[in-house]
């Protein structure tokens, strides 16, 4: 191995490491803050409240909502399962404006009407406690399960990751796992 590639393992170790501590942090403040969890399911349901639509919507079948990086929440705080493919695929982000149309056999149509404004940050995936997370800017970011295996994501690749401008957030979206170089990481 030559040096180059000894200090691009060390790189990833120390930022692999840190992030770790940072999850560990991010988990203690959500354990005192929100322990459980209702916190942030009510800012959701606030962004919700907030959503302005052109008309009123009088039919009883349609709702809307914000996706938090899971469900979809209403203004009543109600909240709706999003399919993992239809996020992963629409590359969902917390603070999306959905349109949730609930047909009469009972399935479920979305449709993102309202994007949030978005960055993409350069991580590195890993696997910690159950859950899939890219590691950037020192913070970790969860990412469905579903958009790993779609871009048949492994441990240590470098991950181009979308998350919220200019909101605070624990959930990203994967845009592309970065190529590897005859197994080196092609770094910038």
């Amino acid at each position: 191995m030559s040096d180059s590639s000894k200090l691009t393992l060390i790189k990833e170790l120390i930022e692999s490491a840190q992030a770790g501590l940072q999850s560990a942090k991010q988990l203690l403040t959500e354990m005192g803050a929100t322990s459980s969890g209702t916190g942030k399911k009510k800012a959701y349901s606030k962004l919700a409240a907030k959503i302005e639509t052109g008309n009123e919507i009088e039919e009883d079948n349609i709702v809307e909502g914000v996706f938090n990086g899971e469900t979809m929440s209403d203004k009543k705080g109600k909240e709706y399962p999003v399919p993992a493919n239809y996020a992963s695929k629409s590359k969902l982000i917390p603070g999306d404006v959905l349109k949730l149309t609930i047909n009469p056999d009972g399935s479920f149509l979305y449709k993102q009407i309202g994007p949030t404004e978005r960055k993409r940050v350069i991580g590195i995936l890993t696997y910690e406690d159950g859950q899939y997370k890219v590691i950037a800017n020192g913070k970790a970011y969860k990412v469905l399960l579903a958009s790993v295996t779609y871009f048949k994501g492994e441990v240590g690749d470098k991950i181009t990751l979308i998350i919220p401008e200019h909101k605070e957030s624990q959930w990203g979206a994967i845009e592309n796992v970065l190529p590897k170089d005859d197994g080196e990481l092609i770094l910038e």
